[in-house]
């Protein structure tokens, strides 16, 4: 199983803000979530009748191609939640994905692991798994490797680039590893 974060992994949302990443197309998507949260902001801030602005999110069309040849079954792990199959998944040319629900509140586990993580070690029910996220730390492995009985790679990526071909190759490289899944 390969978890998919968004925001970071497919989306480099921490490159520059007026360059987009070689090989990305910019899209604007108002998701009902975001225009959620931007809704209570600008009200917050004394602007209840502003606009919202959508999204702006980089994605490359290549991204879903080369997701959907690598020798895993593909779910989301994004705060994206469903949203992620309905604005996301259609651009990258990905079908429907099975889709992480974080649970609200959000696990506080502490000692520097990710909130994320315990829900990503319970969805994987001992599986092997493999978790392309851009807030993976070691601390995160540390806890993976002491509450998951299986192989696990916790592949931290860079907001500021996204996934690139040494990451895929990463990734098929363990898929197929003796001592992977």
């Amino acid at each position: 199983m390969l978890l998919l974060d968004v925001d970071g992994p497919l989306n480099p949302y921490a490159a520059k803000p007026h360059r987009r990443p070689e090989g990305y197309r910019t899209h604007r998507l108002l998701t009902p979530r975001w225009h959620a949260a931007e809704r209570a902001r600008l009200r917050a801030h004394g602007l209840p009748n502003k606009p919202v602005k959508p999204l702006r999110v980089w994605l490359s069309p290549d991204h879903g191609p080369a997701l959907a040849a690598l020798p895993f079954d593909l779910a989301w792990a994004t705060t994206w939640e469903a949203e992620a199959n309905e604005f996301v998944a259609p651009l990258l040319g990905l079908p429907e994905l099975p889709v992480i629900t974080w649970p609200d509140p959000r696990p506080q586990p502490g000692g520097g692991v990710f909130w994320k993580t315990p829900t990503v070690v319970a969805r994987a029910r001992g599986r092997p798994f493999a978790w392309v996220d851009d807030e993976i730390s070691d601390a995160d492995r540390t806890w993976v490797a002491t509450h998951h009985p299986g192989p696990a790679l916790l592949h931290r990526i860079d907001p500021r680039v996204g996934l690139t071909a040494a990451d895929f190759t990463t990734l098929a490289d363990w898929a197929t590893e003796p001592s992977g899944p």
